[in-house]
């Protein structure tokens, strides 16, 4: 008998075989499906009741294919009227490749042409292609025994049940949230009296489990492609769709799902309003610090928490995870179930775990992780009496130890010198390779790249080890850290967009206001290592005409006017960073004509410059290769051509305050010289306290023009 495949996602495979056994359907697994008996009884009963297959596809036609003849011939032998009418709108997809059929979208026109006709020459006209919504759908797949060629009965993907009209920002598909309940074992454990979803989203795990322990077929409320084919029995498919019905029994299990965003509660409850078991479920608007005791005996808490796929989430997320892990404790005698993309963070959990699956979620790598809460949980280095006291042993504790007294040595300091943003650690420890900027109330942690010797897991696990210390030792919240890496950066990498929460705050600097945003970027509007430069711009601007190249977002340009500038000038290509200096000026009061920003190339803008400046700060990055640029700018090659470029819009006596960031820079000491320069070195003294750990952070030169 030929074979119906039916399709799942990768790992289900066995799940859907023992799921269509409880069918009375024999399967055998294969890659990204089952094969099984191609019975009108068996593809009802799947398109019914599967919670875990996508597609049930019906075998038409399998041969030979080495070219794209030999599609089209196949393709011809089958008598498409005989399956559907002219007046259905139909479409082609098309899987797999050979060294003559490349391309998956020639396969398919080349299937589609046969169809046509083959229509042409039974019927005299041809049914017309509709790609969005077909009333048939043909699936073909290429592979090394050759070509088949199926009728696909369902349309819609088979996890695509009809109840779920509203989502969250990240929802499971309906199907991967039954194979996660599968493999918790809700579907075989009647002890299993109650669910508890505490970040239940738009709530497909809740209505998916109240739908497998009521018996209610996941197909009754939606519709398939099989009406349109012509050997659809229209009396078997209602006495199926009848027996479905009588099926189901009544929801005796409790189920509760928390979410702390009310918006995605509302929609859980009108997606389990549609699915018809509403009135079973209970959903309500509570974060999971709020998360109580357990409301009986034995039940399964399940939970698929944020993944964290923004770096700059995690210290937040492994705190979500913490939090868990000290709430699951009231659950003794319970079975925790955590999904997650995220496989480390399951460390901070600190339970013992009893299993552990890879369950992808699409393109998402990710795991199903089982703990049974029971005595063995004692055993575990647990942390239960207060989530944000985290007990610091092991080789974090050097860390921890450094960090307390860097922060002893360095918060007087910055009081006195009147800053809120300032470095606290900087790769001290070989082990803990990072950052750890304060702004104000809140932390940036920025993990240096580890080498490629240090396997991805250890460095891993080591970030969040700093992570959890930083937030123990400062007491700042987990939501007020940002976590970035940092790599070796070129062209405008530094300057690219990370995330888009425009969260900006001001920051205190020798009596300047300046806005930062931790989150956005990889920089966050503020180089602390340049604060000494800054004050020394502002403590010769008296009077001065200012111009401040590659300006960012103008802090330089802040403490010029602070000091007295009689005008300044700041040039950037990037309208986003111009802005934001605008948004500092104005912070400080700073308005008018006498304070212009510029967006501009600026080796083309000091060609066209008019104007002669008394001061100028240019800190020009290392490297870049922008598409605003007709060519590359390296600080190495092209220093020269730039001081050169901006000694004609000088006045004699004028003062070039020149940084940049390279380690091992060079400056061209001769041919800045034969220009009419002097050169003197400040690097030194332009060094902040907070780096003198680092002090080949940058190098800086003040450099007088006397021509």
């Amino acid at each position: 008998m030929s074979q119906l495949f039916i399709t799942c996602a990768p790992a289900m495979e066995n799940l859907l075989v023992d799921e269509l056994a409880s069918l009375d359907i024999a399967a055998k697994p294969g890659h990204g499906g089952v094969r099984a008996d191609a019975t009108l009884q068996n593809a009802y009963r799947i398109c019914l009741w599967s919670r875990l297959a996508s597609r049930v596809l019906w075998p038409l036609i399998e041969g030979e294919a080495k070219d794209a003849d030999d599609v089209y011939n196949l393709a011809a032998k089958v008598l498409w009227p005989s399956l559907f009418d002219v007046g259905c709108r139909f479409a082609v997809d098309f899987t797999g490749s050979n060294s003559e059929v490349r391309h998956t979208q020639f396969g398919a026109m080349k299937i589609k042409d046969a169809v046509v006709d083959v229509f042409r020459e039974e019927r005299g006209k041809r049914p017309e292609v509709d790609l969005k919504a077909p009333d048939i759908r043909v699936h073909a797949h290429l592979g090394k025994k050759g070509l088949a060629i199926y009728l696909d009965l369902v349309g819609r993907p088979l996890h695509q049940r009809g109840y779920r009209t509203q989502a969250g920002e990240a929802p499971l598909k309906e199907s991967l949230a039954a194979a996660i309940l599968y493999k918790m074992g809700w579907h075989k454990d009647p002890s299993l009296d109650y669910l508890v979803d505490p970040m239940c989203g738009s709530g497909t795990l809740v209505i998916e489990a109240a739908l497998i322990r009521g018996k209610r077929a996941p197909g009754l409320k939606r519709d398939f492609a099989f009406v349109h084919w012509n050997q659809h029995d229209p009396a078997l498919w209602n006495a199926e769709v009848k027996a479905a019905i009588d099926a189901a029994q009544p929801i005796d299990a409790k189920f509760f799902g928390y979410d702390s965003d009310k918006r995605v509660i509302e929609k859980a409850r009108n997606n389990a309003k549609t699915a018809g078991v509403g009135r079973a479920l209970t959903f309500e608007t509570q974060p999971l610090k709020e998360l109580g005791d357990k409301p009986g005996e034995r039940g399964l808490i399940l939970c698929n928490p944020p993944y964290g796929e923004r770096l700059g989430d995690m210290a937040e997320v492994l705190y979500l995870y913490r939090e868990l892990g000290v709430k699951a404790r009231n659950f003794m005698g319970w079975k925790l179930g955590v999904y997650t993309g995220s496989s480390e963070s399951l460390r901070q959990l600190k339970l013992l775990k009893s299993n552990q699956w890879q369950l992808n979620n699409g393109a998402i790598e990710a795991v199903l992780a089982s703990y049974e809460l029971d005595e063995r949980q004692g055993e575990a280095k647990a942390e239960v009496a207060n989530v944000d006291q985290a007990v610091l042993t092991g080789p974090v504790e050097a860390y921890a130890n450094r960090l307390k007294k860097n922060i002893k040595a360095l918060e007087k300091w910055a009081k006195r010198e009147g800053i809120d943003a300032y470095r606290l650690y900087d790769a001290d420890l070989p082990d803990y390779n990072a950052a750890v900027d304060r702004y104000g109330d809140r932390i940036v942690i920025q993990e240096y790249a580890p080498p490629k010797s240090i396997e991805p897991e250890k460095a891993a696990r080591r970030l969040q080890d700093l992570i959890v210390a930083t937030v123990a030792i400062t007491g700042v919240k987990a939501d007020k850290i940002a976590v970035k890496t940092r790599a070796r950066q070129s062209g405008s990498n530094q300057y690219e967009k990370l995330e888009s929460r425009r969260q900006h705050f001001w920051v205190e600097e020798y009596g300047v206001r300046c806005q930062v945003n931790l989150f956005d970027y990889l920089d966050t509007g503020l180089f602390l290592d340049h604060r000494l430069t800054r004050k020394r711009v502002g403590e010769m601007a008296q009077g001065k005409r200012f111009l401040n190249l590659f300006c960012y977002t103008g802090t330089a340009t802040l403490h010029a006017a602070k000091g007295g500038a009689m005008t300044t000038t700041s040039v950037d290509m990037s309208r986003t960073y111009l802005d934001w200096a605008e948004q500092n000026l104005r912070g400080n009061g700073f308005t008018g004509r006498q304070h212009e920003l510029v967006q501009a190339n600026v080796l083309d803008w000091l060609n066209r410059c008019q104007q002669k400046f008394d001061l100028v700060f240019v800190d020009p990055p290392t490297f870049s290769n922008s598409k605003r640029m007709e060519a590359s700018f390296d600080v190495q090659r092209d220093h020269v051509e730039l001081l050169e470029h901006i000694s004609h819009v000088l006045v004699p006596g004028a003062v070039v305050i020149f940084s940049n960031n390279k380690r091992h820079f060079k400056m061209d000491n001769d041919a800045v010289q034969a220009m009419g320069f002097s050169v003197e070195d400040i690097s030194k003294s332009t060094l902040p306290e907070d780096y003198k750990r680092n002090p080949h952070i940058h190098v800086c030169f003040k450099l007088v023009f006397a021509p």
